[in-house]
């Protein structure tokens, strides 16, 4: 997250529109992403995802509407917004007769990064997305999550302040996809403001500062997940065992005000939660004020897919 709260915003969309032909594939579409964050982009195919992080990569002008990054219009000025991001479409590409760091040298001179700087660079990315065993090993060996994450090395080459990553966990299995998380994270805390569009709901919630729902092209959502889960009035359920239960005790536990519901079950209870009233910690505390003894205290991650699934009918644009 920024370090200043009146630092402003690394990008800002207003009121864009893209159009193909008659079809309009992004409508009015207006937000802001503050640096150091992880904005994750959701919806379904055909939403208007990827038109516009095309628009943001300055692949594709906007019909209507401004979207600048860093305060520089894509349209206007995309040589100097290409200096500023990083884009990472969701397919490789073919780059069958090139090693790993062939293909991260010729792209170091597309950058017109100096000669002499290119080798320890290299050796910085390879390292930082865990491929430096590889740096020998022929590209179109390697496997998908190897792909993804030298096409990550890529465009961090140049240093940019804000990757674009279209569905970069698409066809990865479930150990590349946590490596993919893992080192999105790491990124973050390096300062890169990261956006990345993902069906994969319940792991962009793991990790993005804030989310946009984007369905036919409009932003239906917009915010971090306690707001989004706070105006949907989704509830946390926490799966709680006590060593000292008692009809007393469950009786004061559903006097609490964050607490909607305690369902008891056969070796546990599931206590439900007013999302925008308490954490899970200040749950916690809460208990132990009552004096129960916990054993067991096992939050469920909010389900982004019931809010997925409120906010948005399956319309495309």
């Amino acid at each position: 997250m920024s370090d200043s709260a009146s630092e402003p915003p690394l990008v800002v969309v207003s009121d864009l529109h893209v159009r193909y032909g008659k079809t309009d594939a992004v409508r009015k579409l207006s937000f802001t992403i503050g640096r150091g964050e992880i904005f994750g982009f959701i919806g379904p195919n055909g939403a208007g995802k990827t038109s516009t992080i095309k628009v943001l990569a300055t692949l594709l002008k906007p019909s209507l509407g401004t979207a600048t990054v860093g305060g520089v219009d894509v349209a206007q000025h995309p040589e100097i917004v290409r200096r500023k991001i990083g884009y990472m479409p969701d397919f490789f590409g073919v780059y069958e007769d090139l090693t790993a760091s062939e293909y991260l040298h010729f792209f170091a001179a597309a950058y017109h990064i100096p000669t002499g700087q290119r080798p320890g660079l290299i050796r910085d990315v390879l390292a930082l997305t865990d491929l430096t065993e590889k740096h020998d090993a022929p590209v179109d060996g390697l496997s998908r999550g190897m792909k993804q994450r030298l096409s990550l090395a890529r465009v961090l080459l140049h240093d940019p302040e804000l990757l674009l990553l279209d569905e970069p966990a698409s066809g990865l299995d479930p150990r590349a996809r946590i490596e993919m998380r893992e080192l999105l994270k790491e990124l973050q805390s390096m300062g890169k403001t990261i956006i990345v569009s993902s069906h994969i709901l319940h792991e962009l919630a793991q990790f993005c500062s804030h989310i946009g729902i984007i369905e036919a092209g409009r932003m239906v959502a917009n915010g971090s997940l306690r707001d989004i889960y706070r105006a949907l009035s989704l509830r946390r359920i926490i799966h709680l065992q006590l060593a000292n239960s008692s009809p007393e005790l469950l009786t004061a536990m559903r006097a609490l005000p964050e607490v909607a519901e305690v369902e008891e079950q056969p070796d546990r209870l599931a206590v439900q939660l007013h999302e925008d009233q308490s954490t899970p910690e200040d749950f916690l505390a809460a208990l132990h004020t009552l004096g129960a003894r916990v054993r067991m205290f096992q939050p469920d991650a909010m389900d982004m897919e019931t809010a997925f699934m409120k906010l948005t009918e399956g319309k495309v644009a």
